[in-house]
């Protein structure tokens, strides 16, 4: 069995002020709770404004506006019509960059998450955006929220993890950039990280 860490101190929205490759890097091991149900952040995605694959790349939409306010807000998007996914925005307010939480190890509200999910095994709980999501019960109704107020808690990692890094996935536009980042052996990836 996977030992959970000890949650640290709540982050706070100046953490995400910050460049979007040190954001990123630094939320794995940290711990996401959304109305207490929630766990370790094992695996993430950087999306910066000068990136084609980033969503505010060819500017501010309705849909895309949250990315291009103030750090430290969730910006909810739908994917493929189908999935909620759900981000970290990063930078100064205007930079348009955010942080693709793309998978958990699920350690509070397992039962709860197992219904919503309708499967069994805790490996598949979490184990990409979409099922993150499901898991959490995270909707369009939490786009814009802040990240350190509540129905949302973001705490700090207490251990410094090995972190693994690797190509981002699903996407065709800048898909050799190395800005997908994952805790080391970890069972609750989406996706296992290709050797380096």
């Amino acid at each position: 069995m996977t030992p959970v860490p000890k949650p640290g101190p709540r982050l706070r929205r100046s953490f995400f002020a910050r460049s979007v490759h040190a954001v990123a890097p630094d939320l794995i091991g940290a711990t996401l709770l959304v109305d207490g149900i929630g766990g370790v952040i094992v695996e993430v995605e950087a999306y910066h404004h000068t990136d084609p694959a980033a969503h505010s790349y060819r500017g501010e939409t309705p849909r895309n506006a949250v990315m291009f306010g103030p750090p430290g807000y969730l910006y909810v998007y739908r994917s493929y019509g189908i999935h909620w996914c759900m981000n970290v925005v990063c930078e100064a307010k205007g930079s348009a960059s955010a942080v693709l939480l793309r998978a958990l190890m699920p350690t509070r509200g397992l039962a709860l998450m197992r219904r919503r999910r309708g499967v069994a095994s805790d490996t598949a709980l979490c184990s990409g955006p979409g099922k993150l999501c499901q898991a959490l019960a995270v909707t369009d109704a939490h786009n814009g929220l802040p990240l350190d107020a509540a129905p949302i808690a973001l705490h700090a990692r207490t251990a410094e993890p090995e972190i693994v890094t690797g190509v981002r996935i699903g996407i065709t536009k800048a898909a050799d950039l190395p800005w997908r980042y994952g805790l080391k052996g970890s069972r609750y990836l989406s996706k296992p990280f290709k050797p380096g």
